[in-house]
């Protein structure tokens, strides 16, 4: 059966359009029931035939139908494994998927579940449930009208054609959906009165979202209205709102920033009044405020505390940091938000703080993510929850409440458990970490496997070569080799080999995609998330010694001088002779009684990329620093007992060079053969305003910094050095470290070649190509070279700048949650390190707040907040704004200063355990913090571990 439909459209030129499609209708759509006599008994039938009736509203078995409010509102809920033999309507799942991209990936997650018994059924489609749109008829009064007629149709299939006594019932929370269904004869409840109505309902009641229901908070109106959608756009087209996204500050829970879309500028927002409501990462419109209003960020540390939790103290709070006036020169542009344009609420991993009220159902959540607010949650497990890490979602804010409404989703194990905590970063992070799928795997080759006579055909064969790696200790995703040879000529060859996934992973299949939804592999303390499947990971692609392995190499022809005489590409067969860690490689380079080939070749690398790191900083890349170190690990009980600082050697540097040469010879290859859609990766300069503090920082030293452009900056901060005080210029160059714009990929094609330029390497063009094994984005850029050179084929995707932009976006997303979820992971082994031990430890202070001391601890690679009002440390600290110092009874601090602080856990508060310090040294009057007992911590170049330690 035929039908049309017809809609009207506005183009973006304001044109209006009559657009009619037509639209097919079927008789043969089945019911999915496994008790119908009629439908054709080939089909799936998911619906159980005779389901559990476990509602006290409901005298018999029963089929649920949800509206989409219910379903996209209540998701929590219907993922419960509780609901089962549920109806999910064409209508809705249509609404779903235009309301929200991961909700409706959820709905079809759980519809494919055999367990759950959900069965799709195409309403639109079957010619007796079709409903056309009537005149004046709302799209939402329509869809609610074809819900009700799909549930009627099943009602009178089943008592026609069942075998067993089934019933229908259909959830919604619309009043006036719920009162037309009922005159016609359906049974249908809202949601809330659906959940509450099943036996052993504890844990589901706690998962219905709040959206729509009216809880009383007090009459006192906290925050100002949110204007509507449609004032907001007309606003933005005037230029008197901007939308951007909202930035949540982590030092002060009152303070953020808006990121104006298409404008390189941030509105500085503060006070309760002014983020009014906003949630982080949410797109928001902002009005600016006058300019005599305009403010500066606090030099205060100001966190949400249970003390603080009370609304009347809302304003203090906001006088507090509002007692002196800014001065102009250091006032930013500051606004107020005005409404919300997009949502992106997430669920939230944290702790529950159960109120102080034995009876009360109403408690306090503290996400973990400490930009994020506290969320009031429903529950009645409090006494269960209290000691476990859960995770909530956001139903609403309503302006008379402090704190956003939620509900509680599900527990993820007990506080303080090293597995808990481990899932919890990994979620905060939103780090995919599933096992691979059955379909990923089906693609992974058969073993035992090998390469054949096919394959050596095709590639060069440079097993003779005596190639080798030079990885990190216990690395088993070797994703590169090098070479370096004499030359009859005179010049030398130098070859850079790279592990071939690109063969292995073919695209569009279902690995190439889990691939490039998950971007990159994710390096945790103990852990390792793998973007590829370990049989590739470890296995056959890894670059192994003594065996046959597939390799992408860039071959050089250089002088001893390191100049590039010429350069070539291939697929290739290697033969790796040996898997070095960097210690072992310098022994190499160092011991001058070894001759052996692949020492030499390491010798020759060596001196050439001290030649080309030179030849880099000479042009104005920039060397910056960070503290890293490494844990010990105790074999059996996984803990960390020992943390040493990493050391950084010749061998690290010589393999970095060669990686850098690769890269920039790869992203000039591919550029020049596809100007439109070449992977390529930028770095932009850092706007003037980041190096403020660093330039602040640096002058109260004595130190002019030139930030104007690249190579007079890395010029200037190299030549700021205090001899006696050798450190200092590395923390210097941490804070420039923190000045830079985040590196990111983009598609040639999707700017003018101005932009491309990577601000920190002084390149002009570069991209990733020396890790395919752990990047997406190197396997894309394999894929781009193995075209240029003729050795595979392109497909309609890699050439297509628009798709490649997109990919992009989402490896700099993922890139960039793996560097968080890795710092995480190092904090929270930092924690566990310190939680039975007290250590007195040299530091540095990095900044200094109003009440606060940020400080560096290079042992451990820690930063921490040291404060220092009255309530915290017991003694009256004096600030000075103008000179940044700290005083108190003849001492004064300043940035950069040496001290020693006492590290601990503090247990005041035994569900959300946190790092403490405490001032040793200098010591001031009447604060006084007894020695830590010593600690046999070790560096990483003394005597090997004990026995039961392994090195992550």
């Amino acid at each position: 059966m035929l039908t049309t439909k017809t809609f009207i459209k506005k183009t973006k030129k304001g044109s209006i359009i009559k657009i009619v499609r037509e639209h097919y209708l079927r008789d043969d759509i089945t019911c999915g029931c496994q008790c119908c006599t009629i439908c054709d008994q080939n089909d799936a039938k998911p619906l159980e035939s005779k389901p559990v009736n476990k509602s006290k509203l409901c005298k018999k078995s029963h089929y649920l139908i949800l509206d989409t409010n219910v379903v996209f509102h209540q998701i929590d809920v219907v993922e419960d494994p509780s609901i089962q033999n549920v109806i999910v309507l064409q209508t809705v799942l249509e609404e779903i998927r235009h309301r929200s991209a991961p909700a409706y990936k959820r709905v079809k997650d759980f519809i494919a579940n055999p367990d759950k018994h959900f069965y799709t059924f195409c309403n639109e489609f079957n010619k007796d449930t079709y409903v056309e749109r009537q005149k004046g008829e709302s799209a939402n009064d329509r869809n609610d009208r074809a819900i009700r007629e799909a549930s009627l149709w099943y009602k009178r299939h089943l008592e026609d054609h069942a075998s067993e006594d089934i019933d229908i019932v259909l959830l919604t929370n619309d009043e006036d959906n719920r009162t037309k269904a009922k005159a016609e004869g359906l049974q249908s409840f809202t949601v809330q009165e659906y959940v509450k109505s099943l036996k052993d309902c504890g844990s589901i009641v706690d998962r219905l979202s709040s959206t729509g229901s009216h809880v009383k908070f007090g009459d006192k109106i906290m925050y100002p209205e949110h204007l509507p959608l449609s004032t907001i756009q007309k606003g933005i087209k005037t230029g008197k709102y901007l939308q951007g996204s909202y930035m949540a500050s982590r030092e002060n829970y009152l303070e953020a920033n808006v990121s104006v879309h298409d404008q390189d500028r941030m509105i500085f927002v503060q006070g309760h009044q002014n983020l009014n409501r906003a949630v982080k990462d949410d797109i928001v419109a902002i009005e600016l405020l006058p300019e005599e209003e305009w403010s500066c960020p606090s030099s205060m540390v100001l966190e949400e505390t249970e003390e603080k939790a009370d609304e009347d103290n809302m304003e203090i709070e906001e006088k507090q940091m509002r007692k002196n006036k800014v001065p102009k020169e250091l006032r930013q542009p500051t606004g107020k938000i005005v409404g919300i344009i997009k949502r992106n609420w997430r669920q939230y991993c944290g702790i529950l703080q159960p109120s102080a009220l034995k009876e009360s159902t109403r408690h306090i959540f503290t996400p973990a993510d400490r930009r994020i607010p506290r969320i009031r949650i429903e529950t009645r497990q409090a006494h269960d929850l209290a000691s476990q890490r859960i995770v909530v979602a956001i139903d609403n804010w309503p302006r008379n409440s402090r704190y956003p409404q939620g509900h509680f989703v599900r527990k993820l194990g007990n506080i303080g458990d090293k597995d808990t905590e481990n899932e919890v970063l990994l979620l905060e992070h939103d780090v995919p970490h599933s096992k691979f799928s059955e379909a990923v795997l089906s693609f992974l080759p058969k073993m035992p496997w090998s390469i054949t006579d096919e394959d050596r055909k095709k590639r060069r064969d440079l097993r003779h070569i005596d190639i080798c790696s030079v990885d990190p200790p216990g690395c088993t995703d070797i994703d590169d080799a090098l070479h370096c040879r004499e030359l009859d000529n005179g010049n030398l060859e130098v070859g850079v080999h790279i592990a071939d996934v690109s063969h292995f992973i073919r695209p569009g299949n279902a690995m190439d995609k889990e691939a490039a939804k998950r971007g990159t592999t994710v390096y945790l303390v103990n852990n390792r998330i793998d973007m590829v499947p370990e049989l590739l990971s470890s296995n056959l692609c890894s670059l192994r010694s003594n065996v046959e392995r597939f390799a992408f190499s860039v071959l050089w022809e250089m002088t001893k001088e390191a100049e590039i005489v010429k350069t070539d590409f291939t697929k290739s067969i290697i033969l790796s002779k040996a898997s070095l860690t960097y210690a072992e490689a310098q022994m190499r380079i160092d011991d001058p009684a070894m001759t052996d080939n692949t020492t030499k070749s390491l010798r020759w690398l060596n001196k050439l990329a001290k030649i080309l790191k030179q030849r880099r900083i000479d042009n104005g890349a920039l060397t910056l620093a960070s503290s890293e170190v490494r844990f010990n690990i105790d074999s059996e009980t996984h803990d960390p007992i020992d943390v040493q600082t990493k050391q950084i050697r010749d061998t690290n540097s010589m393999v970095e060079e060669f990686m850098l040469l690769a890269n920039v010879a790869t992203a000039e290859k591919t550029l020049r053969e596809f100007p439109n859609c070449a992977m390529l990766r930028r770095h932009p300069a850092p706007p003037p305003s980041n190096f403020e503090p660093l330039i602040k920082a640096a002058e109260s030293k004595g130190f002019k910094l030139d930030v104007s452009k690249g190579k007079v900056f890395a010029d200037s901060i190299k030549g700021a050095v205090i001899p006696n005080d050798p450190y200092f210029n590395t923390m210097l160059r941490m804070m420039a470290t923190r000045c830079m714009m985040q590196a990111v990929y983009f598609c040639s094609g999707m700017l003018p070649e101005s932009e491309y330029f990577h601000y920190g390497l002084a390149a002009p063009i570069y991209t990733h190509f020396t890790s395919p094994i752990r990047r997406y984005s190197d396997i894309i850029v394999h894929r781009l070279l193995a075209v240029c050179i003729g050795a595979d084929s392109s497909y309609p995707d890699l050439l297509e700048k628009h798709k490649s932009q997109l990919l992009s976006n989402n490896l700099n997303y993922r890139h960039k949650m793996a560097q968080y979820a890795g710092r995480a992971s190092v904090n929270l082994h930092t924690h566990i390190f310190f939680k039975n031990r007290a250590v007195d430890e040299e530091g540095y202070v990095l900044f200094i707040r109003k009440n606060a001391l940020q400080i560096l601890i290079p042992k451990y690679g820690l930063e921490g907040t040291l404060y220092i009002n009255k309530e915290k440390s017991g003694v009256t600290f004096t600030f000075n704004e103008e000179e940044n110092t700290q005083s108190c009874g003849g001492v004064t601090l300043h940035v950069f200063d040496r001290v020693v602080i006492q590290i601990s856990i503090d247990r005041s508060n035994v569900q959300h355990l946190k790092l403490c310090l405490k001032l040793v040294k200098p010591e001031i009057p009447g604060f006084s913090v007894p020695p830590a007992p010593k600690q046999d911590i070790k560096e990483e170049s003394k005597d090997e571990p004990p026995k039961k330690k392994i090195k992550t």
